[in-house]
């Protein structure tokens, strides 16, 4: 795929995923840049490999660049744009140009969204675990972010059935999970013993705030809003998020089993960029911990990864002596909806 296919095709995806402002970004980008006009686009349009989502994300590193400097204040005309939803190319070129380095410098690093809306599976999978064994969790997450998602235990999952419902019953503070949902839906109380992560480039959810926030797609205030409310509740309730590969990290806390709790390994569209050999690195420690797994010591593994269907698959699989396997639903990539559906396998 050329960088000017990867734009486009980006662009399809965000108008699937509910944000015309971003498609119309990359979109417009992919056709107008051109090398002769400087740093930028000079090194956009000479990317070496793969570009696309399923590679280096490069429209998605330019369009969080260009929310940065909307959302930094740097660019009143770009910010008053996309007050409106319809960036001119003009525009965006002529920010793109004020601000080579800063936009130099965000190609450097994929995106990196840490999507909330997420846990509304995580939450929803915790509660179809506790069913079967009611033990505390113990979670490790691959590909964690800034660990926005090993805080799920402390997020509403409040479900639009036909009726979404009123937001005006939460706090300002709270993070409150509505997707659409089909299917039954399981409530349970559940509790987290303790929660970590791994990450090759971690977030400190502080510190990072903005990237994450400029990573988020502009016209989603909802999306925005809730980000926003799991920064908060991240300050306050820190969880720990290492910097190393995945493998390595696993096969680490996997190497004794956790008696009298429920260990989880999980992840959220992460696992498609993980190098052929730290996936299976990782699915080698999870087998070898699964034949010391018992009912008191039970692991499960838990993937929301796409596979080439309808939105993303939730995948989960426990061992506790014996071995079971379920696909429990399908979702969408940013938790727009969730068809739970679970059957073992």
């Amino acid at each position: 795929m050329t960088v000017r296919s990867a734009f486009a095709d980006q662009a399809v995806s965000c108008r699937t995923l509910g944000s015309e402002l971003t498609a119309r970004v990359v979109e417009r980008l992919g056709t107008a840049l051109q090398i002769s006009q400087g740093p930028v686009a000079a090194r956009v349009l000479g990317w070496p490999g793969d570009a696309s989502s399923r590679g280096a994300s490069v429209p998605l590193r330019l369009a969080g660049a260009l929310h940065h400097l909307v959302l930094s204040g740097r660019t009143p005309a770009l910010a008053a744009a996309y007050a409106v939803g319809d960036p001119p190319v003009e525009t965006m070129l002529a920010a793109i140009a004020a601000h080579e380095a800063l936009v130099l410098d965000w190609l450097d690093s994929p995106p990196q969204t840490n999507e909330v809306g997420r846990s509304a599976v995580l939450i929803a999978a915790a509660r179809f675990l506790t069913g079967l064994h009611p033990l505390p969790f113990e979670l490790l997450e691959l590909g964690a972010s800034a660990g926005l998602n090993l805080n799920f235990a402390r997020y509403r999952l409040a479900p639009d059935r036909g009726a979404a419902p009123d937001p005006g019953i939460f706090g300002p503070s709270e993070v409150v999970l509505s997707p659409l949902w089909k299917g039954e839906f399981l409530e349970a109380d559940f509790a987290v013993a303790d929660a970590e992560g791994v990450d090759l480039r971690p977030v400190d959810p502080v510190k990072g705030a903005e990237r994450l926030l400029a990573y988020c797609w502009a016209d989603q205030t909802e999306r925005l809003a809730r980000l926003r409310a799991a920064l908060a509740i991240a300050e306050a309730h820190p969880v720990p998020v290492h910097e190393g590969d995945a493998a390595g990290w696993l096969q680490a806390r996997l190497a004794d089993p956790a008696p009298g709790r429920l260990r989880l390994v999980y992840h959220t569209v992460a696992w498609q960029y993980f190098p052929p050999d730290t996936q299976a690195d990782c699915e080698a420690s999870l087998q070898a911990a699964g034949t010391r797994a018992s009912a008191t010591a039970p692991l499960a593994h838990l993937s929301m990864e796409a596979d080439g269907g309808r939105g993303a698959a939730l995948q989960l699989r426990l061992w506790d002596g014996a071995f079971h396997g379920w696909s429990l639903a399908r979702a969408d990539f940013h938790g727009r909806w969730v068809d739970w559906q679970p059957r073992p396998h």
